[in-house]
C-alpha cells in the first residue's frame, strides 16, 4: 500500500509579553493607581450564535461545551502603551474577542481554556497575531490589561456552568477581521462571519485566476522566474484517497486540488515540482501545505492527476500541477499562496474563486 505524508497547517503564533516591574526583553509596566484614558473598542458585527464543542480537560477527557463568541472589539493604539511589545506588533491594531463557554457535560471541567483554540482572521485567511500577557510581577493585578478585555474565565466548571474569557487579538493598520474560527477538539472547524470589512483583509492579494510572477530554483539552485496562473481550486472527497494509507484523523478530513500552470521565464530547465511551494490558506486562518503522496509508478489520483509534462520544463515551456491539501470540515479555502525560492523569491496570494470549491 502507498505511504502518504501529510503537510502540515500553520497557527496563529502566541506572543508572550510581561506585565509588570520584570525585566527581560518582553518586559513592560503598568502604573499602580495611574488614571487611564480609556478610547472605547468599536465593537464589530458580529451574530453570537452558540455552537456546541469539544474541549479536552486536563484529565485528558473530551468534554462538551457551548460556545459562543459574543463581542469582537476594535480598539485603539493607545490601548497597550504601557505593555513593551515584540518589535513585529508595533503599530499593529488590538482587537478584543470575548467569549462564554457553558460546560454541557455532567462532570466538572478542570483546565476549561477553550478561548485558545479560537482564532480573528482576515479576508485572506491571514490569522491574527494571539497576544497573552504574563504578568511576571507578583504585586501586578488586572490593571495591566486593557479595561476592555479583563473577563479571565475559570479554570474549574462545574456542569451547567458559564464562564467568559477574553483574548487579545493584532492585526496590521487597514486589516479588518473578516471570520472568528474555534479549532474544535474534536477536529472540526466553526466559523462565525464579522460583518464591516471593507476588503481591509485584501492588500497584496491578487483576484483569482490572475497571473503573477513568481520565482524558483533548478537543480543547481539557480533562480528561475515563472509566471504563474492559479486554475481551479475544487472540492474532493477522502473516498479519492482510499488506495493511501490514512490515519484516522486524516480520514475525517476534506481534500481540495489545487490545479496551477507554471511558465519557465528564465534560461535553465525545471523539474515540475513547483507546486513544493503551495498552499491554501483557510476562513479558519490555517495555512495548509500540500500532502506528499508516495506513489511511485502508480495511477496517482484521478481527480489530480500528476504534472503534464512529466519531463523536464524547458525555458518558455509550461506545466500544469495539481496539489492536495486536507481541510478540517466546517473550514474553506480562501486563498492560494505560492512559496517562492531562490534570491529574489517573494511569497504570491490570490483569492479563492468563488465557486472554487465546486
Amino acid at each position: 500500500m502507498p505511504i502518504r505524508i501529510a503537510g502540515a497547517a500553520g497557527l496563529s503564533a502566541l506572543m508572550l509579553l510581561t506585565v509588570g516591574c520584570a525585566g527581560g526583553p518582553h518586559a513592560g509596566t503598568a502604573s499602580p493607581g495611574a488614571s487611564e484614558a480609556v478610547t472605547p473598542a468599536e465593537p464589530l458585527p458580529m451574530k453570537a450564535t452558540p455552537r456546541p464543542a469539544t474541549w479536552t480537560g486536563s484529565d485528558h477527557k473530551a468534554h462538551a461545551l457551548r460556545i459562543t463568541p459574543i463581542r469582537l472589539a476594535r480598539g485603539s493604539d493607545s490601548d497597550l502603551k504601557h505593555i513593551r511589545l515584540d518589535d513585529d506588533l508595533k503599530g499593529m491594531v488590538p482587537y478584543y474577542l470575548t467569549v462564554t463557554y457553558t460546560n454541557t457535560g455532567k462532570d466538572t471541567v478542570s483546565g476549561a481554556d477553550p478561548a485558545r483554540n479560537f482564532s480573528v482572521n482576515g479576508a485572506d485567511g491571514q490569522a491574527a497575531q494571539q497576544v497573552s500577557l504574563f504578568q511576571s510581577n507578583p504585586l501586578a493585578t488586572s490593571s495591566g490589561l486593557p479595561p476592555e478585555c479583563r473577563a479571565s474565565g475559570a479554570p474549574q466548571l462545574a456542569a451547567g456552568a458559564t464562564a467568559a474569557n477574553c483574548q487579545i487579538y493584532m492585526l496590521p493598520k487597514g486589516r479588518q477581521p473578516a471570520t472568528v474560527s474555534y479549532k474544535d477538539d474534536g477536529g472540526d472547524t466553526l466559523i462565525w462571519q464579522v460583518g464591516g470589512a471593507k476588503g481591509g483583509g485584501s492588500d497584496g492579494v491578487l483576484p483569482a485566476g490572475r497571473p503573477a510572477d513568481g520565482i524558483t530554483e533548478d537543480s543547481r539552485s539557480r533562480p528561475v522566474p515563472l509566471r504563474i496562473t492559479p486554475k481551479s481550486v475544487r472540492t474532493g472527497d477522502i473516498a479519492d484517497l482510499s488506495r493511501f494509507d490514512l490515519d484516522a484523523d486524516e480520514k475525517k478530513l476534506i481534500p481540495y486540488y489545487v490545479t496551477m500552470q507554471y511558465r519557465n521565464s528564465g534560461k535553465y530547465d525545471l523539474l515540475p515540482d513547483m507546486n513544493e511551494g503551495v498552499a491554501l490558506r483557510t476562513a479558519g486562518g490555517q495555512t495548509v501545505k500540500k500532502m506528499i503522496l508516495l506513489d511511485i509508478g502508480g495511477p496517482g489520483v484521478g481527480r489530480c492527476p500528476e504534472a503534464v509534462p512529466h519531463t523536464m520544463v524547458k525555458p518558455n515551456g509550461t506545466v500544469t500541477e495539481c496539489s492536495i491539501h486536507l481541510l478540517p470540515k466546517g473550514d474553506a479555502p480562501v486563498a492560494v499562496i505560492f512559496d517562492g525560492e531562490g534570491e529574489g523569491a517573494r511569497s504570491v496570494t490570490w483569492r479563492v474563486p468563488v465557486d472554487g470549491g465546486k
